[in-house]
């Protein structure tokens, strides 16, 4: 029975609820869901973990994850009893055995006290290494089975490189149809990344223009302040590269490049994302170091006062690690649209801000009719659309100084999220959770998206594994990343743009 948001009753079944992620992320995000009146009326969340404790250890556990990490700050008691009784844990090791019965006996009470069979929610909240086995164990207690009511959410990295991706794809389109499968990747939630879209193919004004004709160069830039954290244990054995390039990066990039949608069906937007990574221009071996470079940070003063240690004096780093912390791309898209045109990449920990930008630049008009003492200022008009952190878009143009001289200077035209709608975007696995229930793989990976992002970039990733660096540290934390980067868009004759920051996010960068 639908309930009356549209959505069917749902059971949310967490592997690895005890993990980082689900105190973070998951939980916070069905948190403000339930605020929102957004789930399903009919909704129960079941942690499977191997650790002991009961379900209201379990409950206070989650709750301080929410009063840390939600956007809407703490609980109160009303709201949270209320969402906390939708919650339950399951103590068991879900690549046991014995796990089977019980876990099989807990759905089966649900569905009978709900008076039917809910849909189902498998979330693989656990390491990439048992995606493959817990799948398997799913198939075989048939809990994921009836292709229009239950899902599987499995979270990136898919896969470590092109053979083992293809080898993941295998096994679990094996085992269950690729419509019930939701690969994740919570930067498509972002509100200013799907904003993109209709950006692009809901105003005239822009589409026309969206082309090697008029765009000289497409920056991407990606930028972390903080280092590798607790994650070295992972981010040591995977880089940059995989890290970010592979899924946030090129998706991306996929946005900006791809092609107008006949509609918004899922699987038409992701045929006309695949059309991008078909096109990109394959890297040759022997030229990787035209295209890419990498970087690792050292110790350095992150604005300007905290002093912070270099990536190999990181807690779980190797002393001799010859990991990439940063990396700069340049693609090229080898299409009608996009020939010529240089798509710029970099990402990478411990630089100057965080922020996350595209920034497109356009060709100079094609006559430049004002003297010379009018332009000493000039630019190019650019359009900026920041990701994060606050949303929104900057046109920058040129404009007549006030004055009896003939004087330009360029000048932005600002548009906000925050100012503009007044609200608080939902955060991204807000937006992608809510999908999962509703059933809407948009926002999510194809299996030939995944592997083909991972064919855009196996030639840099062999030829980085083939030839270690051998200059790291090679960038000052709180640096904009290694000297190469530079030198990589000097032989193009370009350089790097500065990010445009609001005023706002200027004064939030000096405190």
């Amino acid at each position: 029975m639908t309930t009356p948001n549209g959505l069917d009753p749902t059971l949310f079944i967490v592997f690895g609820a005890g993990g980082d992620l689900t105190w973070r992320k998951l939980v916070p995000a069905l948190y403000n869901l339930h605020l929102d009146r957004q789930l399903p009326e009919t909704f129960a969340l079941i942690g499977v973990d191997r650790s002991s404790q009961s379900d209201e250890a379990f409950r206070g556990h989650l709750r301080e994850g929410v009063d840390r990490f939600s956007r809407r700050g703490k609980t109160d008691d009303a709201s949270w009893t209320a969402f906390a009784e939708k919650i339950s844990i399951l103590n068991a090791d879900f690549t046991a055995p014995e796990m089977s019965a019980s876990l099989r006996k807990r759905l089966d009470q649900v569905d009978k006290s709900w008076g039917g069979q809910a849909n189902r929610v498998f979330y693989l909240a656990i390491p990439p290494t048992l995606i493959e086995k817990a799948a398997a164990r799913l198939k075989d207690l048939g809990l994921c089975q009836d292709c229009s009511r239950d899902r599987l959410v499995v979270e990136k990295p898919f896969g470590r490189d092109l053979q083992s991706a293809r080898a993941l794809d295998r096994t679990l389109t094996a085992l269950f149809s690729e419509s019930q499968i939701f690969r994740i990747d919570h930067y498509l939630g972002k509100e200013t990344v799907q904003n993109l879209l209709a950006f692009r193919f809901a105003n005239a004004l822009f589409e026309p223009i969206w082309d090697r004709r008029y765009i000289d160069q497409v920056q991407i830039t990606v930028a972390e302040t903080v280092g590798v954290g607790h994650r070295a244990g992972y981010y040591d054995h995977a880089g940059a590269l995989r890290d970010m390039v592979q899924n946030h990066l090129l998706q991306i990039l996929c946005l900006i490049a791809m092609e107008a949608p006949v509609s918004f069906d899922a699987d038409e937007i992701r045929n006309k994302k695949i059309d991008v990574l078909r096109a990109i221009h394959p890297i040759r071996a022997e030229k990787v170091h035209h295209y890419a470079v990498r970087g690792q940070y050292g110790e350095g003063r992150m604005d300007g006062v905290k002093t912070v240690p270099g990536y190999r004096q990181e807690v779980g780093v190797r002393p001799e690690s010859g990991t990439e912390t940063f990396v700069a791309l340049r693609l090229f898209v080898d299409n009608w649209r996009w020939q010529g045109v240089p798509f710029y990449l970099r990402t990478g920990k411990r630089l100057a801000q965080k922020v996350s930008q595209v920034s497109i630049l356009f060709r100079p008009v094609p006559h430049q009719s004002f003297p010379a003492s009018a332009v000493e200022n000039w630019q190019p008009n650019r359009l900026i659309i920041r990701i994060q952190p606050e949303e929104g878009i900057t046109l920058r143009i040129q404009a007549k100084q006030p004055g009896t001289r003939m004087l330009l200077a360029p000048v932005d035209m600002q548009f906000c999220y925050r100012e503009a709608f007044r609200k608080t975007p939902p955060e991204a696995y807000e937006t992608l959770l809510l999908d999962v229930m509703r059933g809407d793989a948009t926002l999510f990976m194809r299996a030939d998206q995944v592997e083909k992002a991972w064919e855009v970039i196996s030639p840099v990733l062999k030829s980085w594994e083939e030839t270690p660096a051998g200059d790291f540290p090679d960038y000052v934390s709180g640096s904009w990343g290694p000297e190469s980067a530079d030198a990589l868009l000097t032989q193009d004759g370009r350089s790097w743009f500065d990010p445009v920051l609001t005023e706002r996010e200027g004064e939030e960068g000096q405190k």
